[in-house]
């Protein structure tokens, strides 16, 4: 079987004679012109599958080839150095074993996900290994400025722009699929030598062998493409089967028969495994990412309802699964669940969407806390290492370690009880301080609830940038809330709190700035979320309906009442009116506000008491925005002083800003002007 599979392979591989070529008179020569080969080009070009073929001419010339795919690899050095190490099975150090070898190539396919790593790929790993040694790189993207600026790369690199097949290599591929020579030109004239274009074409006459393809302008060829190849599978079944594995991360046969509500999808699933563009992956097989992307767009935008039941039976799988793993396993099903939001463009940005297979999350060590002062120490100073030792000490079991494959910690969390901690130790800290405080004044806890903080979290490496690291600390923090009983109430702090507030509004964690806090001369910013409005499970289906609302460009599947759509000048009017009712929740509740996008999508329940409180939060965080920025912090103060802790008069509240009057009131009238601006984009998501 193995050997027809390759047969098979090789007879339906066309063209890229230069690039073979070149590749081999890299391997056959004396001493090796180029130490590196960087392979880039758009997605479909054929980057993998001209891989594929070196790796078969590394074959015929008998030198030893290892190859990576980047897309299950974390970008950074550890998890890199783990992965290179399990697929060359050893346990020595990677870079020690390769050099014991004369020559020899690596290829890393799907470069553009390691882009993190990249300098110390260029500038550590590469370097250490032995001259007889060529890396290949297959890449979106074409080298960074960093290869090519550096005079030693500049001799040993040799960039491979990989473009669409030429004409003739077109028509080799068509007869080889079996396309009527009469169909060739039009196809041509169609897909211009897109690889993965005229593979999608040869499924479609697979599918629907008399079909005579009509030549048609299409700037996207594959999009088209692929609208005609749904038309055409075997059965609505198939094309539904189709449409589930684009909507989730990974299928497998047991997910799909939950999505399609069928109890035998054998057959559908290995017709979709034999089609050229899914992929196996080792949890389960999945589109290339331009069809998923053509996949998901087509059937939101032609049966949208079609769309949120998929969406539903997938999150209705998950959370099965959820109830049923634990640990790791559990992490993975988390994992699988946000890739539902992956779409949303307050999401997408703020996860790695790759798999952290190599990650996992441990308990503290006793070793562990000297690399975890280090780490707090390099990126929040001395001051807040100290205050992280006393929670270490006060609570031990609220750190969760994050190990790469080499069982180092890599990155951590640690979360604070504060309903278990004591009066002295909350003051120790500035952070628990500010937050009990806000407990106290706003959201008192009652008998049997607790509070937790998320005090501090970090990369080794990065921080609190988007990281694999990242993500998975995220994906712990959904499963904290979903394991904890009795809590209440949750903080999170954040060094750049701007930086996540559109991942957090849609996560509905509320930007607190009374709980704000300074350790040293760096001011943290905390959000929050009271669990007893807003409990787990509903917080999850809010999430779920949120994700499909934007997708739908529609409301939520719980507003029932119709929303009030006000003009521009009207809306200006409706928040002027209702910062002077700010404090008076029975006059905001007349506000015609309360119905209108901005709020209705903050509200889990159409209750009315709700919704005056969303829309307080709404004004607040409008005002408190302005307080970040040098040329609004005038603003921010006469708005303080007005609505938020308001003076008797406005003559009092100028004297206490100590400004003249007629400065007062033109400093109020801009920053109600820039509250509305705020909100107004929030609703409308227009700037005008």
């Amino acid at each position: 079987m193995a050997s027809r599979l390759y047969a098979e392979r090789r007879r339906q591989f066309v063209g890229r004679i230069e690039e073979l070529n070149l590749f081999r008179s890299i391997l056959k020569a004396t001493e090796m012109p180029v130490a590196l080969l960087h392979i880039f080009g758009p997605g479909g070009v054929g980057k993998t599958t001209l891989l594929k073929e070196f790796i078969d001419i590394c074959n015929q010339l008998q030198i030893r080839s290892t190859y990576l795919d980047s897309r299950s690899i974390e970008p950074t050095s550890d998890s890199f150095l783990a992965a290179l190490g399990r697929v060359l099975d050893t346990t020595e150090n990677p870079v020690a074993y390769l050099n014991q070898f004369d020559r020899q190539v690596i290829f890393i396919d799907t470069y553009e996900t390691l882009f993190a790593l990249d300098r110390w790929l260029h500038e550590t790993f590469l370097p250490q290994l032995s001259a007889n040694t060529l890396v290949v790189l297959a890449s979106r993207q074409p080298p960074a400025i960093g290869w090519r600026i550096d005079p030693g790369w500049q001799a040993l690199i040799r960039s491979l722009p990989l473009r669409n097949l030429n004409s003739e290599e077109s028509r080799t591929y068509l007869s080889r699929r079996s396309i009527p020579f009469t169909q060739h030109q039009a196809v041509l004239d169609f897909t211009y030598g897109h690889p993965l274009a005229l593979s999608l074409i040869a499924d479609v006459f697979a599918q629907k062998q008399d079909l005579f393809f009509q030549p048609e302008a299409a700037p996207d060829v594959v999009k088209t493409l692929l609208e005609r190849f749904v038309e055409e599978v075997p059965s609505p079944a198939h094309r539904m089967a189709l449409e589930a594995c684009a909507l989730v991360r990974l299928t497998t046969e047991t997910l799909l028969a939950k999505m399609l509500d069928l109890p035998d999808v054998h057959s559908l699933f290995e017709w979709l495994r034999g089609l050229s563009f899914i992929e196996l992956g080792s949890a389960g097989i999945f589109p290339h990412d331009l069809v998923r992307e053509v996949l998901i767009a087509d059937v939101r935008w032609r049966n949208p309802d079609w769309y949120i039941e998929l969406h539903s039976r997938a999150r209705r799988y998950y959370t099965t699964r959820l109830g049923q793993t634990q640990g790791h396993e559990q992490h993975r099903v988390l994992f699988d669940y946000i890739f539902l939001h992956r779409d949303n463009p307050a999401v997408r940005p703020r996860f790695t969407w790759q798999e952290t297979s190599s990650l996992k999350i441990d308990r503290l060590q006793e070793r562990d806390r000297s690399h975890l002062l280090e780490m707090v120490t390099k990126h929040e100073g001395e001051t807040s290492a100290n205050l992280a030792a006393h929670w270490m000490t006060k609570q031990p079991e609220g750190v969760l370690i994050c190990r790469d494959a080499q069982h180092q910690p890599v990155g951590f969390i640690l979360t604070i009880a504060l309903h278990q901690a004591s009066a002295e130790d909350l003051q120790v800290d500035p952070a628990t301080a500010a937050a009990w405080r806000y407990l106290t004044n706003h959201a008192p806890l009652r008998s049997g609830e607790g509070a937790t903080f998320f005090r501090f979290w970090m990369a080794h490496d990065s921080y609190q940038a988007v990281s694999p690291i990242q993500s998975l600390i995220f994906i712990t923090f959904v499963q904290y809330h979903r394991n904890t009983a009795g809590l209440a109430y949750t903080f999170f702090a954040c060094a750049e709190p701007e930086e996540w507030a559109a991942m957090f509004a849609y996560a509905d964690l509320t930007r607190l700035p009374e709980a704000d806090f300074i350790v040293g001369s760096q001011r943290y910013g905390v959000y929050g979320h009271d669990w007893r409005v807003t409990p787990p499970d509903v917080w999850q289906e809010l999430l779920a309906q949120r994700e499909i609302a934007a997708s739908q460009a529609a409301l939520p599947a719980q507003v029932t009442e119709p929303l009030v759509v006000l003009s521009q000048s009207d809306f200006a009017i409706a928040v002027k009116t209702a910062l002077g009712q700010l404090a008076q929740p029975d006059m905001l509740a007349q506000s015609p506000l309360l119905r209108s996008r901005l709020v209705v999508e903050q509200s889990v329940k159409a209750d009315k008491s709700e919704r005056v409180v969303a829309l307080q939060n709404l004004l607040r965080s409008a005002i408190e925005s302005l307080q970040s920025s040098p040329r609004e912090a005038k603003l921010y103060r006469a708005l303080d002083h007005s609505y938020l802790q308001p003076a008797p008069t406005q003559e009092k509240a100028a004297e206490r800003l100590d400004l003249p009057f007629s400065t007062f009131r033109r400093h109020l009238k801009a920053g109600i002007t820039r509250v509305t601006e705020i909100l107004w984009f929030q609703e409308t998501g227009r700037l005008e």
